[in-house]
């Protein structure tokens, strides 16, 4: 059942000649502050569902919400007066969560179904940030290039970022000192046993600029949190 929803949510924001079901893409908000996220139907007015999804894991049922009812039908988990929902017209919805913590921090769904097409249709989501003062800065490890990759042109550099109290953070590389854009791919959030989460972000070089003892920089920012880590050359032990 949580299968076929995930590929619903991948296939259906996709799929033409159904209503458009638009999210803003992103909320940030203050840990204890209100968070809204609106969400408009498009050409049918229907009710609105919600599902919240962390990186990594698989969708959770919210709640129900039609603008004819009386009250909000919720799923397990999930209840007043800490989450709730509204409507401004037939097809304009909007999921409120009250007194917002960093675990609040996810990616909602909302979903309706089209007569038209007789099937349902969720948004692209909008990615709730909670920030914070007291949210730990995320911890990094730089791994350099193997002794088999220094033997060609290409090498690669590995930032692990470890400890991260949300599934979404904002890495930057820096070549002496100068923002890096090409050669740079950050995989998905993936929760760890202890409810924080972890990424590995890969940066590609050139070999001869590692032989010329050029500074690398990961800088991860996590809400409110940033740390960054350094490595070069003359750093690193040589690998046999």
């Amino acid at each position: 059942m949580l299968g076929t929803l995930c590929s619903l949510i991948t296939a259906l924001t996709c799929v033409t000649g159904v209503t458009v079901v638009t999210q803003k893409p992103v909320v940030t908000v203050r840990r204890g502050e209100t968070a809204t996220m609106d969400c408009n139907l498009g050409t049918v007015t229907d009710a609105a569902r919600w599902y919240k999804q962390v990186p990594g894991g698989v969708p959770q049922y919210v709640l129900y919400f039609y603008h004819s009812d009386r009250s909000v039908t919720y799923g397990s988990g999930f209840s007043s007066p800490k989450f709730t929902s509204t409507h401004q017209s037939k097809s304009d919805y909007r999921l409120i969560i009250n007194n917002v913590e960093e675990t609040d921090s996810a990616v909602y769904y909302c979903k309706t179904w089209d007569d038209s097409v007789n099937d349902v249709v969720f948004g692209q989501g909008t990615k709730l940030i909670v920030t914070g003062s007291t949210l730990p800065a995320p911890v990094l490890t730089i791994y350099p290039p193997s002794s088999n990759e220094l033997k060609s042109n290409k090498a690669t550099l590995v930032c692990l970022v470890s400890q991260m109290s949300m599934g979404f953070a904002d890495v930057i590389w820096m070549a002496s000192g100068i923002p890096v854009t090409s050669g740079v791919s950050t995989s998905t959030a993936v929760q760890q046993p202890d409810k924080s989460f972890q990424i590995s972000s890969y940066l590609a070089i050139e070999t001869s600029d590692w032989n010329q003892d050029k500074v690398y920089t990961c800088k991860v920012s996590v809400g409110s949190s940033a740390s960054e880590k350094i490595i070069k050359k003359s750093d690193c032990g040589t690998e046999e």
